[in-house]
């Protein structure tokens, strides 16, 4: 955490002059940027796996068709795993950036929830972001000032930020399972996972409404940034239309 706290403070000092009193929040934006482009090679190869596994979907169904008995199960998760291997696509293809981000998104946490950070006090916990601290949670702007106090009006800025990117990244994803339906229609549960699937994007602005206001704008931030990150990553994938 020491590590983290000294990048944000020199983060910090070099956007104060911009920035003044919101410096730090500056810096955790821009440290959040930082580290996603460090990623960003780990994204593309997530991607290219993505998409060479929507590829294998018309073997995929083809498979649940054979074996789509109770007793077939063992078979068809041998034959699955077998198709896999052969097309050289991981099964898990896409889930590695998010898991990198994990362990980043938890020090944030632990960085604005500590009082002393490596035996010494934490000052970063007095820095702000307009009249809320950002080690403050909503349930404590609530108790100053309520939900449309100064610092409450903070939260709701970061509420409306976080639920306007899950609303454009929902869309995306319900058009893009969507288009997976269409593709292979008697897959099982499909239709139940189209309708379930994307409203997970949603939980992002229940966890920013529990964790300090320092990890909210990490997760607005990186989630922004996966959205954006994404649709030019998907820019040549053809839509599939019904007819």
């Amino acid at each position: 955490m020491s590590v983290f706290a000294t990048l944000v403070v020199q983060l910090a000092g070099l956007l104060d002059p911009v920035f003044a009193a919101s410096a730090t929040a500056a810096a955790i934006v821009l440290f959040t940027m930082l580290v996603r482009v460090a990623m960003h090679p780990l994204t593309r190869a997530a991607v290219r796996g993505e998409k060479a596994r929507a590829a294998l979907a018309p073997q995929l169904a083809a498979l649940r068709s054979t074996y789509g008995r109770p007793k077939d199960a063992d078979r068809l998760q041998k034959a699955v795993l077998e198709l896999h291997a052969e097309a050289k696509v991981p099964p898990l293809a896409g889930c590695l950036p998010m898991l990198v981000q994990l362990p980043v998104f938890f020090v944030m946490y632990q960085i604005f929830s500590s009082s002393r950070i490596g035996g010494e006090v934490n000052e970063l916990l007095g820095q702000k972001l307009g009249a809320a601290p950002l080690g403050a949670r909503w349930f404590d702007a609530l108790g100053e000032g309520g939900a449309f106090g100064a610092q409450g009006l903070v939260f709701l800025g970061l509420f409306a930020a976080i639920a306007a990117v899950a609303t454009w990244t929902f869309l995306r994803a319900r058009r893009r399972t969507a288009d997976a339906v269409v593709a292979i229609p008697a897959t099982p549960g499909m239709q139940g996972l189209t309708r379930v699937l994307p409203l997970l994007t949603f939980g992002t602005l229940v966890t920013a409404a529990v964790v300090p206001l320092a990890a909210g704008l990490y997760l607005l931030t990186t989630t922004a940034w996966t959205a954006v990150e994404r649709a030019w990553l998907y820019r040549d994938r053809p839509t599939t239309t019904a007819g």
